[in-house]
């Protein structure tokens, strides 16, 4: 894991006036739609292969239950044991079912994962393990990436921590989105998530690497700004890092920091409390 992270002194106000508390709660908002619309492709994608698959097996199992039922019943009409082929088809018949258990299940995760970042009536602290947030964050983007980007997941045994679940999910998904998009052609993300050892109090930290294009150095310092973004138009928003900054420092009490180096990739590190400790800023 990373050293000690710097201190980052946060503008926001626990006094903000009513208007423009409600304004950045609407900005927020609107975001985590941007950036759920942003994967909907490669998830409708991921989605019609398993769908496609079990069409296509109910289509056999139909066809192969019919010729099942008239080789028993002719068997059973003249006394005789039931045919060779109609064992074969029941053989087929199981195999069939198998595939399209594991398509269901793709299909049920994928569908989970979805409510995971879709649900805005969650706002309530609870335990949670950190690492099923990942995972799940992580296959959502893959289903966008899968083609040309690596993902990588090393997820160490972490202790369950007290978090407001949908906003780190969107904090997770908007810093693994950025990094796919700082990749230009192939290249790889590797996140890893650990506990903080001596950290007092209790602390994991996660790390979300990537082999992009890195940051240009005279960047570096605006890069938390609300409003700017280093992508081309249409794709960047300007939101997203300032948001997760927000989300992680005001509603979480923890550190957002990055380190780059042109050419070679840019790692954000995210460094949490396992227990909150004061009631978040609104």
């Amino acid at each position: 894991m990373a050293d000690q992270p710097p201190a980052i002194t946060s503008g926001a106000s626990s006094s903000l006036d009513p208007e423009i508390r409600q304004l950045r709660e609407k900005l927020a908002e609107a975001y985590r739609l941007v950036a759920l619309g942003q994967l909907v492709t490669g998830v409708v994608h991921e989605i019609n292969n398993p769908i496609g698959s079990i069409v296509s097996n109910n289509e056999v199992s139909l066809r192969a239950l019919s010729s099942l039922r008239q080789k028993l019943d002719a068997a059973r009409l003249a006394g005789e044991a039931p045919p060779q082929k109609a064992i074969d088809l029941v053989d087929t018949l199981l195999s069939l079912a198998a595939v399209d258990k594991i398509a269901c299940e793709r299909i049920s995760g994928i569908v989970r994962t979805l409510k995971t970042f879709s649900r805005v009536e969650e706002r309530d602290l609870r335990l949670v393990r950190a690492g099923d947030l990942l995972r799940d964050a992580a296959k959502l983007v893959d289903c966008q990436y899968r083609r040309r980007i690596e993902l990588q997941l090393f997820v160490a045994e972490l202790p369950e921590i007290e978090c407001y679940p949908q906003l780190l999910s969107q904090v997770l998904l908007n810093l693994l989105v950025n990094a796919g998009q700082a990749i230009e052609g192939e290249g790889r993300i590797t996140v890893r998530a650990a506990q903080v050892i001596g950290s007092e109090p209790a602390a994991i930290e996660i790390s979300i690497e990537d082999t992009g294009k890195g940051i240009a150095p005279e960047l570096r310092p605006r890069i938390f700004e609300a409003g700017f973004t280093t992508k081309p138009i249409g794709v960047g928003t300007g939101l997203g890092l300032a948001l997760s900054r927000k989300l992680i420092e005001e509603s979480h009490g923890g550190r957002i920091w990055f380190t780059s180096e042109v050419g070679r990739g840019t790692t954000f590190y995210i460094r949490l409390p396992v227990r909150q400790t004061r009631p978040p800023a609104t």
